[in-house]
């Protein structure tokens, strides 16, 4: 049996891990009875920690949050992860935590066990980061985004496209979607009344949030996939259809899974695909290394004339 400091810190880990335990639950896990249980649950409250218990069958303790965090309790993986994700966060695409992130894992690597340290070290020395160029995002807009998620709140917010039009929206909002140095807004727009995507450095949120609603089903169910299609294809400025001479299968590995690519026989497929230019996306498409034809977008086909034709002379100038 665990004497009795060491069975409280254990109690307390088993407490923080959100979720609700019956004393029966407690007890058996710190091979204890449930009367220690409840004595224990006694000496965590005297401590200041907020153990709140629900009556009945279904019911339990759970640790609430109090005025002062509580020190925590972390397992050594979850102490690995936390300080892998504060050294990305201090140079992460969030504004403003930056100075923050480095002052709380100075503070969580000052405690932690040399085995974990250098495990930290090593991913640290091996891992090397692309510098991002995309827009930081204000800490204070992502909590307040996050909270009316949680919360199922419709968020009512000023905008601004891409194109520097600016709006105000009313939004049940569903996910947050981090892709790349970009966060994202997927939410049911009450406006169009269909689901949008929104850039979350271009939301200003306005004060208070609006009623309560029941979430609703996105229709993918997948938040991510929603991002992909939609704030990749808001931004194109150029599309077209090709008609891809390779399986589907052999495309689908090879494209990201917003661009829609359908089966045109088994040895064919046509593709949608788009861009910021023509030559970026004869580029693309070249990639793929198959022949292909243009079903639409002349003037794409007029851009392929005109690449072909510098593309010989470059290799003639070698011969």
């Amino acid at each position: 049996m665990l004497q009795t400091s060491a069975r409280l810190l254990r109690l307390l880990s088993l407490l923080q891990a959100h979720r609700d335990w019956t004393s029966a639950q407690l007890a058996e896990r710190l091979e204890v009875s449930t009367r220690t249980i409840r004595s224990d649950i006694d000496k965590l409250r005297n401590l200041g920690y907020p153990v709140h218990a629900a009556p009945g069958v279904a019911g339990g303790y759970r640790l609430g949050a109090g005025a002062s965090l509580p020190p925590l309790l972390l397992d050594d993986e979850e102490a690995v992860a936390v300080a892998v994700g504060l050294r990305a966060a201090a140079g992460g695409a969030v504004s403003g935590i930056e100075e923050t992130s480095v002052r709380a894992l100075a503070k969580l690597e000052q405690v932690l066990p040399s085995r974990l340290r250098h495990r930290v070290n090593a991913l640290q020395s091996a891992t090397v980061t692309v510098p991002g160029t995309g827009p930081s995002v204000d800490p204070a807009v992502l909590t307040a985004i996050a909270t009316a998620i949680r919360a199922s709140e419709r968020l009512r917010f000023d905008y601004s496209s891409h194109t520097g039009t600016a709006s105000r929206r009313d939004v049940e909002p569903h996910r947050l979607v981090n892709w790349g140095r970009r966060w994202y807004l997927v939410g049911w727009d009450h406006g169009p009344r269909e689901w949008r995507t929104f850039r979350v450095d271009r939301v200003t949120p306005r004060i208070p949030n609006g009623p309560r609603f029941t979430p609703r089903e996105l229709p993918d169910g997948d938040a991510s996939s929603f991002v992909q299609r939609g704030a990749g294809a808001a931004t194109w400025r150029f599309f077209t259809r090709v008609r891809l001479h390779a399986p589907l299968a052999y495309v689908r590995e090879r494209m990201p899974p917003a661009v829609p690519v359908e089966a045109d026989g088994p040895d064919h497929c046509v593709a949608e695909v788009g861009s910021d230019s023509p030559q970026m996306l004869a580029l693309y498409i070249g990639l793929l290394d198959v022949d292909f034809e243009v079903i639409d977008a002349p003037e794409f086909a007029d851009h392929l004339d005109r690449m072909a034709a510098r593309f010989t002379r470059a290799a003639a100038s070698a011969r």
